[in-house]
């Protein structure tokens, strides 16, 4: 058994991080946030120690490390908010824990730079959540892909959609600063997913981008994407949230659809597992989601090739097609 204390106890993740230390036969000594609406705790940790200040955390971590052996944190989960994720990172590494982070990782890549020398003084792992690297579905997908002798190159056309409220933009989520934006919020996973199963990004665009969503297109080795994200519930297919419905994923290869709306919501106690075997994901693993997506967020707009522009994208953002009328007569 393992010893863990997790950073965002109030958050909307926390639950699924809970569970997953609970469901894989773990403990819970510690855990911390600035909000106290944490009665989740009772459901599975009732006799773990709560605080709301990060400095007395802080402190009582360090003396379980250093007086109560039997107590001493294994693990730090990191489930706090986007730009906070390094720095409790760091906190965990220097009470001589692991630590499994919530995604993403951090919203700046140099950030992981960073945590990639901490690794090496403090002689510990960060891993991270991409769980959708462990749905079977896309496993075999991976699989059939990479035996196919040619590799065929494929085309993708990816949307994700989920209603956020009024709070949204006010929370700090809204805060580009903090959280990395429509991006980062809702899509670093599918990124990584994309780059995992078709290879390093050659070429990219940006065709809407706003606080809400944004929109875009991909050249990869081998493929050619097109994206859409957004938390606009008026994005929703037609009667889609009337019918209970609050999200939509779509990703479909050559027209055809890929279904992984299955297990979803299951992979964290699946990335536990893997983490606790000595097979999680490290920094290496998350760097090439959090660079591309960095990239995206600092790309200017451009307007949109109708061959490269997703389904969704208005018609005024595209490009215009070519004129083939009638030649002028030459001097």
């Amino acid at each position: 058994m393992k010893n863990f204390a997790l950073i965002g106890a109030a958050g909307y993740i926390a639950p699924r991080h809970l569970q997953a230390i609970h469901e894989t036969g773990n403990r819970l000594v510690a855990a911390v946030d600035p909000h106290d609406s944490v009665g989740i705790l009772d459901r599975y940790f009732p006799d773990a120690r709560f605080f709301t200040e990060i400095e007395r955390f802080d402190r009582h971590l360090e003396r379980l490390r250093r007086e109560r052996r039997s107590d001493r944190v294994d693990y730090v989960s990191v489930c706090s908010p986007n730009y906070l994720h390094d720095a409790h990172c760091r906190l965990g590494m220097r009470i001589h824990a692991d630590v499994v982070c919530e995604k993403p990782l951090t919203i700046n890549p140099w950030n992981i730079d960073a945590l990639a020398e901490l690794e090496q003084e403090f002689g510990q792992r960060v891993y991270t959540i991409l769980q959708l690297r462990l749905l079977p579905v896309l496993q075999d997908l991976k699989q059939k892909l990479e035996a196919e002798r040619p590799r065929q190159r494929a085309r993708l056309c990816l949307s994700y959609i989920t209603r956020r409220g009024a709070w949204y933009q006010t929370s700090w989520k809204g805060d580009q600063t903090k959280s990395g934006g429509v991006l980062m919020n809702i899509g670093v996973h599918f990124f990584d997913l994309l780059l995992w199963l078709f290879g390093a990004c050659r070429h990219s665009e940006v065709h809407h981008s706003s606080a809400e969503k944004m929109a875009g297109y991909l050249e990869l080795d081998w493929a050619d994407v097109t994206w859409f994200l957004s938390v606009d519930r008026a994005d929703l297919p037609p009667g889609y949230f009337e019918r209970g419905k609050p999200a939509y994923r779509s990703l479909t290869l050559n027209g055809r659809e890929i279904e992984f709306s299955e297990g979803f919501t299951e992979l964290h106690t699946v990335s536990y597992r893997e983490i606790l075997a000595g097979r999680g994901f490290g920094l290496t693993d998350a760097k090439p989601s959090v660079d591309m997506v960095y990239a995206l967020r600092s790309a200017p707009t451009v307007v949109a090739r109708p061959e490269r522009a997703h389904p969704q994208l208005p018609q005024t953002l595209l490009a215009a097609p070519p004129d083939h009328g009638t030649m002028p007569p030459p001097r």
